[in-house]
């Protein structure tokens, strides 16, 4: 009886576990739509209200100081056009870029890191994949795609990179990733440095039954190894 009762309590235990686990997930989804939901009404749609208000502006300059005025004008709302237009594809790699489903891993990737230098106009970032450019199962894909974001948009925002080096190799064994920044880096024992990030980073790649590292010192850059 003590038995089947300490079972019991261990059932109930578990249940109450995965009950609040799948309560968290559902509040981070919402939370996820929250931030995609601001996201565009701050980036996108306010620029697109934007076009329209300086497309207005661009034919009232033309009309009172001539052409010359309005090409200023115009190139100006190309600038903002194209601002636009990265949010927007930022916006739908953060949900899934279509072109993994339908290129790969490593094709993805190529245009993904040309886009966000085409961007950041300040930091050159190399990549170079030194292995077979072959299909990887969807879940091995998709997490590597993730991860190689997480470290090179940590890179850019937190680390203030210039220069960021993004290597890889796959063979019929394994794959291996490396992610480089020359940015101001951090110190790896502070308690701050387990982000939330980062430790969705370790989690995905233990998931997958893989390896992580992250060797930074202020001052010296990040290395991330996977």
């Amino acid at each position: 009886l003590t038995s089947d009762l300490k079972q019991m309590g261990e059932i109930i235990e578990d249940a109450r576990m995965k009950q609040e686990f799948g309560l968290k997930i559902i509040e981070a989804q919402e939370e996820e739509r929250k931030r995609l939901s601001r996201e565009i009404h701050d980036g996108p749609a306010q620029m697109m209200a934007n076009v329209m208000m300086r497309s207005d502006l661009i034919e009232r300059v033309y009309n009172e100081r001539g052409g010359d005025e309005a090409v200023i004008e115009i190139r100006s709302l190309k600038k903002m056009v194209r601002s636009a237009l990265y949010e927007v594809r930022r916006i739908i790699y953060d949900l899934r870029p279509m072109a993994l489903d339908d290129l790969g891993l490593v094709p993805t990737l190529k245009k993904y890191l040309q886009t966000i230098e085409e961007y950041h106009s300040t930091t050159k970032i190399k990549f170079s994949n030194v292995g077979e450019e072959v299909r990887l199962p969807p879940q091995y894909e998709v997490a590597l795609f993730r991860l190689i974001q997480e470290s090179v948009t940590n890179a850019l925002k937190h680390a203030e990179a210039n220069e960021i080096i993004v290597k890889m190799e796959i063979n019929k064994t394994r794959v291996v990733v490396i992610v480089k920044d020359n940015g101001k880096g951090f110190d790896i024992r502070e308690k701050k440095a387990e982000s939330f990030g980062i430790i969705g980073m370790r989690e995905r790649v233990e998931l997958l039954e893989g390896q992580i590292s992250i060797d930074s010192s202020t001052g010296k850059g990040t290395i991330v190894i996977i």
